[in-house]
């Protein structure tokens, strides 16, 4: 209900009160073990109009009911047979509103034999703070409060309680609100309640709400009599269960007194700032989701759809040349399949190096010997260098595949120069990998502001749709392609190289130029793992037809070149290569 009551008027009679008399009158032949109280059992004197008065006003068009206290008899009804005050379980509550905005309070309650009964009673109702003081106990009980509860306990019998309660009085301009929960925190159900509120004058606008907390369900009967004492009757209250009673008063007749505190929301609560940030996140949510759904959709749609032919042979001055597809080069060509530079891309860079005669390998017993032929120049491109800067620094002029092995070079620079320059000719984007950045440091701040959050202001859940957030860019960048439009189209190309690795046959080629086309065409059979039927393929390949004996860029230790000893050789310096690179 809260502290700012707004009802009208007086609860209307539901015929209640006949069903209380009959209750009453079963409850009390069931139980015929209960004692009868002591004769100086206390007792609470519960205002009877007299004989003849006419009760008061209710609300409008309600009825009314018969104030008379249900222990006396009703017309048409033995003597004896009315609701006893001494039902076990039961409770009488008087309350005052004194002149100062006190109230004060005597309650009288009848606990069943060999039972006891207590009652935890919060004193902070909503943003409302009540207090109560002088609580005295006559009878088998305690009574203890402190700022937040007020505390009962008694035993077998009737006992009284009493004490004043301040903060009950609020002042709202026009008028001043009286408001008690007269029964709250019992650990066991009322059978039966009755209570009384006198005030300095007659009240009006009386509300009495029964049942558990947040209900808004009325009193079994709450009426006036003809003095103007509200009399409230309930029945059947269930253990925790509250009545919660208010009164409507003159303007200025009590001094108000009470006292509200703004109860701070949990810091996790969900309020209009961190709703609004977690509606933004889910938006933000659903909006990078589709933007991934189409981007993925595109990148798949291009890796799927037919290969067009690609003419990778070409004659120039009378000969038959290889010729990649939009300048790509072995390394590049592995990079932009599957996004990522890899061990396969730097090896295929190496044999590509020596193809073009920058290096020169031969072999050594087991080993084989890495020599430098021509320096790096400017025709490579960056990464390239890189890699020759890697496997030969600078005053090193030939190193052995075993000593790479044993101190494997740093590849960091050019693993990240193959990247830039794939990026640089538009093939791969770098948006993937500044969304995980920034994903990552969203995440940070996120968790940074919902500790601050939570220690300061609330609203700490807008912290926490950052971390989502973040997480979630992190996470979703992984599976954003980095491929271009431009790069989709060049993989495309790149399947067209594949079919030309899987399909040439060797004898298309003339004799004179198969040496330069098997060679230029191996580095990329290394990056699209193709290299062995790339081998296969050219089985018979005559080395000398060129008019040279053996490989330009290859060496052997045999005086014979034997092109089915130099396929299982050469399968062994690739593995070998991919373990240099495979370790940093």
């Amino acid at each position: 209900m809260g502290a700012r009551l707004s009802f009208a008027g007086v609860f209307t009679n539901w015929g209640v009160a006949t069903a209380i008399v009959v209750a009453g009158i079963s409850l009390s032949a069931a139980q015929p073990s209960f004692p009868s109280p002591p004769s100086d059992a206390p007792t609470i004197d519960f205002p009877v109009p007299k004989p003849g008065a006419t009760p008061g006003p209710t609300k409008s068009g309600a009825p009314s009911i018969d104030p008379r206290p249900p222990t006396e008899s009703r017309p048409g009804r033995p003597e004896g047979q009315g609701v006893p005050t001494t039902l076990p379980r039961s409770v009488n509550i008087q309350l005052k509103v004194e002149r100062d905005g006190r109230l004060t309070v005597i309650e009288q309650v009848i606990v069943q034999a060999k039972n006891t009964m207590t009652r935890v009673a919060p004193l902070r109702i909503g943003d409302r703070v009540f207090a109560v003081r002088d609580a005295t106990v006559d009878g088998n009980g305690t009574a203890e409060a402190t700022a937040d509860t007020f505390t009962i306990k008694l035993g077998e019998g009737a006992s009284t309680v009493k004490y004043t309660v301040d903060g009950a009085v609020a002042d709202f301009g026009d008028h001043v609100q009286v408001r008690w929960q007269v029964a709250n925190g019992w650990d066991t159900k009322l059978v039966f309640l009755r209570a009384s509120l006198l005030t300095p004058k007659p009240g009006n606008d009386f509300v009495c709400l029964a049942g558990q907390s947040g209900t808004e369900d009325p009193c079994d009967s709450a009426l006036i009599d003809s003095s103007g004492v509200l009399r409230v009757v309930q029945s059947d209250l269930d253990s925790g269960a509250r009545v919660d009673l208010s009164a409507t008063l003159p303007a200025g007749l009590v001094p108000a007194n009470a006292r509200f505190e703004n109860v701070k929301a949990g810091a996790f609560a969900l309020t209009p700032v961190s709703g609004a940030a977690l509606g933004l996140l889910a938006l933000l949510l659903l909006g990078g989701f589709g933007a991934l759904w189409v981007a993925r959709g595109r990148d798949t749609k291009a890796a799927a759809a037919d290969v067009e032919p690609v003419e990778v042979l070409v004659t120039e001055g009378g000969r038959v040349v290889f010729a990649s597809p939009d300048g790509v080069l072995p390394g590049q060509a592995g990079t932009v399949i599957d996004e990522v530079v890899d061990a396969r891309d730097l090896t295929a860079t190496v044999i590509d190096l020596a193809v073009r005669n920058y290096l020169w390998i031969t072999e050594s017993g087991e080993d084989w010997q890495v020599v430098r032929r021509n320096p790096a120049d400017y025709a490579l491109t960056d990464y390239e260098r890189a890699v020759y800067q890697a496997l030969l620094p600078e005053g090193t002029e030939s190193v052995t595949v075993s000593a790479l092995r044993s101190a494997p070079p740093n590849t960091a620079d050019a693993r990240s120069a193959i990247h830039a320059d794939s990026v640089a000719r538009g093939w791969l984007s770098r948006t993937p990998a500044k969304l995980r950045l920034a994903g990552a440091v969203l995440a940070v701040v996120g968790v940074a502001a919902t500790v601050v959050l939570a220690l300061t202001v609330g609203h700490a859940l807008a912290g926490v749709a950052l971390v989502i957030g973040g997480i979630a860019l992190a996470v979703g960048a992984r599976f954003l392609p980095a491929r271009t439009k431009r790069g989709a189209l060049l993989v495309q190309q790149v399947r067209g190289v594949h079919g030309y690795l899987k399909s040439v046959p060797p004898e298309s080629v003339p004799a004179a130029d198969r040496e330069l086309v098997f060679s230029r065409s191996l580095p990329y059979a290394v990056a699209l793992e193709e290299a062995e039927q790339w081998l296969s393929r050219f089985a018979a390949l005559d080395v000398a037809a060129d008019g040279t004996p053996g490989l330009y860029w290859y060496g052997t230790q045999d005086d014979a070149y034997d092109q089915a000893r130099f396929a299982e050789r050469f399968h062994a310096l690739i593995d070998s290569v991919d373990g240099v690179f495979g370790k940093r």
